[in-house]
């Protein structure tokens, strides 16, 4: 009897033994964690938030009554539903814990739009310390511009914005706006007993295998209520009725839902907005298992949510404020940079730079990749001595002719490179539980101040140089298994670490070169503080083309004014067709790179195809005081210079629904062509827009376009200046003294732009007057630096 006791002990812990190495199998390595998953599992208990056990509303805190429940199954007529029952205690003693814990719950107000909304699922021990994702670590205090109430229902507040309702019994948080409509509210248990779908409402979970403990933080969803951004998200455009993860990956691509930026925020056309602050893997479900849920599923025991009030503008700014607005990248940084992978040797980067003169293709960056080094990939911050003979003249002689040189690098290191002993050694690298390394390769540990101080000299060693910035390439990998310097482990630093990464190389340029400028791949929330950021490794074809799009549209909604991706895509050699139809696309959005496997100059090419790529990069250079003007213009206001539709125009319906087509700025429109057509369908706003190539009028609505010269549609606003300056082969060289002011109208008697010019600290706004059969300034705000000639 002992021994069939004994055996199937054993028996049963071998199962359990192997069915926890099934799980673990079934992950590779940094695979993205779905915590949905623990809000599925019949081992764990699940507290649901109940009412509002107490409140006091000059501080706006309180706590919340939890209830305890499991799921059970439920079998009817052969089929088989999980559904959450009350449950009692299992833990003893029973005098010891409670049944329905009375948790933490606040509301704090950060400005006339913005209100924070915290619970907890326990006490929070941890010492308090600023958010690296927040401007200046916190969020400032504006409760005196909300007026408190007390009503029959429980607590308002109210702003000139909107007011936030929170109920006593059942507890809910209702957020309206200005006018009085619900935007959105949390959900209870008692507003989803009209299904027969089991839906966990506002809950929190305790894992069975450890007692760790995560949020659900639900929402309302209304009929029709569209979602977007979460980063740069290459899935449909509309993040309604989908589940996406919140988790930085290499994503090897751009056409999977992986992502190299993901962004913990996200926007409703419902007219608000919400930023999930926390770092810890995310898994929202946008109402794809139940479509009026928007369940929040954060890996953290606390829920930290900062709900914004307003239009796509207002709520961009908002958060924005809150995360940090970008600084304004130099001039050059927007011309065209030149790159494959890769460069391997000095006299290639000087032939590069004779040809991009020869064939006059204007340009301001070369950009050597991983080849720089004495073996390709291994990544010592040295030149090679055997093909880079004297780099800072090199360098030098790049910069006389207007060009920046820009290097690559990343923050992993193999055993054979030179460094790794060093790194180990001073303990610079991210641990294990053990003490060793979790991977093969040394993980620069950013939080470790030792570390940081090591790697900028390294940085700084280059861009005394003379380098004019450093490609900040991966990221996405810190340790999910590691123990940080700062005492975290990967849960909570993972997706933190390209943010820590951004701000390490970001900051050491600014000191070095005075500009606040890199070239990086991976972010989280606060990243754009540190532009820029260039999409990832597209394929060559057109449907990679139609999905970076996508993606630059929906980081710009996750707060990035600034964005690029690999023109022509990077993974093969470009088909010529695509990478003809792809630059003009590049050449209008905020920066312009080619690169990808060779070849990727233009020269490489057909002589059809070479003279195409001029036209396209002579008319961005051509356009640069307009481009430059939008650049401050975004930066100041937190808004994307790859802009969706509907960030200008959301009472049009129709703006809502366009993926394929994007405004450069505030007042050009551009649709690229997918296909290789002449022609395509394009929505235009409310309006007039004309033509850029042609001069064609088109009113509101779907129109069938031609494709100008240049193989691409782009369209000017009606009543907009478009200020142009004479054609150089380098930013360096232009003449900010002389400005061409295009007027495009075609029923206006008023036209209005913006001017910056560089060394300048302050944005111009410029309204030109119709005269007689032309346009007049108004007034010049620069009389003194530029003259103006005005064309229409």
């Amino acid at each position: 009897m002992k021994f069939n006791k004994l055996f199937t002990l054993l028996s049963l812990l071998l199962y359990t033994c192997v069915s926890i190495a099934q799980l673990q199998n079934n992950n590779t390595l940094n695979t993205p964690p779905d915590i949905s998953k623990d809000f599925e599992d019949y081992k764990n208990t699940y507290y649901l938030a109940d009412e509002l056990a107490s409140f006091n509303p000059e501080t706006g805190q309180g706590t919340i009554k939890y209830l305890r429940y499991n799921f059970a199954t439920r079998q009817a007529f052969n089929n088989m539903l999980s559904k959450l029952t009350p449950s009692i205690a299992n833990e003893f003693p029973s005098t010891e814990y409670a049944v329905s814990p009375e948790l933490p719950f606040s509301v704090e107000f950060i400005s006339d739009r913005t209100i924070r909304i915290k619970t907890s699922s326990g006490p929070q021990f941890k010492k308090q310390e600023a958010s690296l994702m927040l401007v200046d670590g916190v969020a400032k205090d504006a409760r005196n511009l909300w007026t408190y109430s007390k009503v029959s229902e429980g607590h308002k507040y109210t702003s000139s914005k909107g007011s936030v309702l929170i109920t006593e019994k059942p507890w809910h948080v209702y957020i309206y706006d200005a006018s009085g409509k619900l935007l959105t509210s949390t959900l209870h248990l008692d507003d989803v007993k009209s299904t027969y779908t089991p839906v966990t409402p506002f809950s929190f979970v305790r894992r069975a295998e450890d007692y760790s403990r995560s949020m659900d933080a639900v929402f309302s969803m209304s009929p029709e209520e569209k979602i977007f951004g979460c980063g740069e998200s290459f899935t449909q455009f509309n993040k309604r009725g989908q589940k996406v993860i919140l988790w930085t990956d290499d994503a090897n691509g751009v056409q999977n839902e992986t992502m190299y930026k993901p962004i913990p925020f996200y926007m409703s056309s419902r007219g608000y907005g919400v930023f999930m602050h926390h770092s810890t893997p995310i898994t929202v479900d946008f109402g794809k298992y139940f479509n009026a849920a928007n369940s929040m599923m954060i890996g953290d025991d606390e829920a930290d949510l900062f709900v914004f009030i307003g239009e796509p503008k207002d709520i961009l700014d908002e958060y924005t404020d809150l995360t940090g607005k970008p600084e304004m990248p130099p001039l050059w940084s927007f011309g065209f940079w030149m790159s494959r992978i890769t460069y391997f040797s000095e006299q290639e980067g000087r032939d590069i730079a004779t040809n991009l003169r020869k064939h006059k293709i204007p340009s301001d960056v070369i950009h050597f990749d991983t080849g720089w080094f004495e073996t390709d990939w291994r990544c010592n911050y040295e030149f090679s001595k055997n093909r880079f003979d004297d780099p800072a003249k090199m360098i030098a002689d790049m910069k006389a002719d207007g060009f920046n040189v820009c290097l690559w690098q990343l923050p992993y290191f193999t055993p054979k490179n030179t460094l790794f002993n060093e790194i180990i050694e001073k303990g610079l690298a991210v641990k294990d539980k053990k003490g060793n390394i979790p991977y093969e390769d040394a993980t620069l540990d950013f939080t470790n101040p030792k570390t940081i101080a090591w790697y900028q000299e390294k940085i700084a060693s280059l861009l005394k140089l003379g380098v004019g910035v450093i490609k900040v390439d991966f990221g996405e990998a810190g340790p999910a298994s590691g123990i940080y310097s700062n005492g975290k482990t990967g849960f909570y630093e993972h997706n933190l670490y390209p943010l820590r990464y951004n701000k390490a190389v970001a900051e050491i340029t600014k000191e070095v070169t005075g500009n606040s400028i890199i070239w990086a791949r991976s972010t989280w929330a606060g990243s754009q503080r540190y532009p820029l950021h260039w999409g990832g490794d597209a394929a060559t074809t057109n449907t990679a083309m139609a999905s970076t799009l996508r993606g630059g549209l929906s980081l710009g909604l996750s707060g990035f004014s600034f964005w690029s991706h690999d023109v022509g895509g990077f993974t093969t050699k470009s088909p010529e067709d695509v990478y003809r139809r792809w630059t003009p696309f590049g050449m209008l959005t905020s920066h312009v790179r080619s690169h990808g496997e060779p070849p990727t100059e233009p020269w490489e090419y057909s002589k059809a195809f070479l003279s195409g790529f001029r036209d396209a990069d002579n008319m961005r250079y051509k356009l640069m005081p307009y481009i430059y003007a939008q650049a401050k213009h975004a930066s100041e206001n937190g808004l994307p210079m790859l802009r969706a539709l509907f960030v200008e125009y959301p009472s049009d319906p129709g703006a809502w629904l366009v993926d394929d087509q994007y405004l450069f700025g505030s007042d050009m429109l551009v649709a690229p062509l997918f296909e290789n057509v002449t022609e395509r369908k394009v929505y235009l706003p409310d309006g007039k827009w004309i033509d850029y190539q042609t001069g064609k009028v088109y009113n509101k609505g779907w129109h069938t376009i031609k494709a100008g010269a240049i193989p691409i549609i782009a369209l000017v606003k009606d009543g907009t200046v478009i200020p142009h300056i004479k054609l150089a082969q380098s930013t360096k060289d232009m003449n900010w003294s002389k400005i061409e002011l295009k007027v495009y109208t075609a029923d206006t008697t008023e036209a209005k732009g913006y001017l910056y010019l560089p060394n300048d600290s302050e944005l111009h706004e410029l309204i030109l007057d119709k005269k007689d059969s032309g346009f007049v300034l108004k007034n010049n705000p620069v009389s003194e630096k530029t003259s103006f000639k005005i064309t229409n």
